[in-house]
């Protein structure tokens, strides 16, 4: 009887505590939020020991704990040279993660039946996207096509915008030109972080564009060597991530995890958004 009553009473106590913690909404609760952001190209899944492994790299993001990642170079029933595989639906449901996918090469169907060959940049969030678009950027006749995917997040009730691009591999041309888009695009007024492989240095005049107007995360907090590329032999810093003056940066660094998963390695920022 009295095990019962102890039974009861700690029954009724629980469900007053959820009634307690669930009677103000999630969305609700107020201050800052803490995030892990990546960006993180990753060579369509082709590592450099020319091994093609979607879980090595959903491994390499679940080490790092990464909240939102922008991805570059990422396939969807490109070719055989990644099984003609949708690259963002197979890495979302590998994380449990949210997925929206830039297509910067979208070409018709190699037969009747079969989908579109694409080609571009993908953001994977633990949270949900609530908006999201990609748009074309500036190309020359000779280069291939760039764009700026953006996505608005909902971090337990804070709108985030997520921004990822992949800058024109061979000419500083278009990638000043890209750089000038960007900075326009970026919503300055909101929370943002801007990611991406940029393809050049940060004393390039293309990446002063954008640090004349958004943070670089790891000028503020970064830590050890900053060098992404190539990844067995890191020498060149040109993957970055970039936030808004509504974002604090709290640590930046060069996550070393399985560097043969890619020719790069991601970048991994500690913010708090507010």
């Amino acid at each position: 009887m009295r095990k019962s009553l102890f039974a009861a009473i700690g029954a009724v106590a629980l469900s007053m505590l959820a009634g307690t913690l669930t009677a103000v909404p999630a969305q609700a609760a107020p201050g800052a939020r803490p995030l892990t952001v990546m960006t993180f190209n990753i060579h369509h899944a082709a590592g450099t020991d020319e091994v093609l492994s979607l879980p090595r790299i959903a491994d390499v993001i679940k080490a790092n704990r990464a909240d939102v990642v922008g991805l570059q170079e990422v396939d969807r029933h490109y070719s055989e040279r990644s099984d003609w595989a949708d690259q963002p639906a197979e890495l979302a449901k590998l994380l449990g993660y949210h997925v929206v996918f830039g297509a910067n090469i979208d070409e018709a169907p190699p037969a009747e039946g079969k989908p579109r060959i694409q080609y571009g940049t993908a953001i994977l969030s633990r949270y949900p996207i609530t908006a999201w678009q990609n748009t074309h950027l500036f190309r020359s006749p000779d280069q291939e096509q760039r764009g700026l995917l953006q996505a608005t997040i909902d971090v337990r009730g804070k709108t985030f915008h997520f921004y990822d691009t992949h800058l024109a591999a061979s000419s500083q041309t278009d990638r000043l030109q890209q750089a000038q888009q960007i900075v326009e695009l970026v919503d300055h007024d909101q929370p943002g972080i801007l990611v991406g492989d940029l393809n050049a240095e940060p004393t390039a005049p293309e990446i002063k564009t954008l640090a004349a107007d958004l943070d670089d995360t790891w000028s503020a907090a970064g830590r050890g060597d900053s060098s992404s590329y190539p990844s067995e032999a890191p020498a060149k810093r040109i993957d970055m991530i970039f936030s808004t003056g509504r974002v604090q940066a709290i640590r930046s660094s060069v996550a070393h995890t399985d560097p043969v998963a890619s020719d790069h390695l991601p970048v991994v920022a500690k913010i708090i958004i507010r």
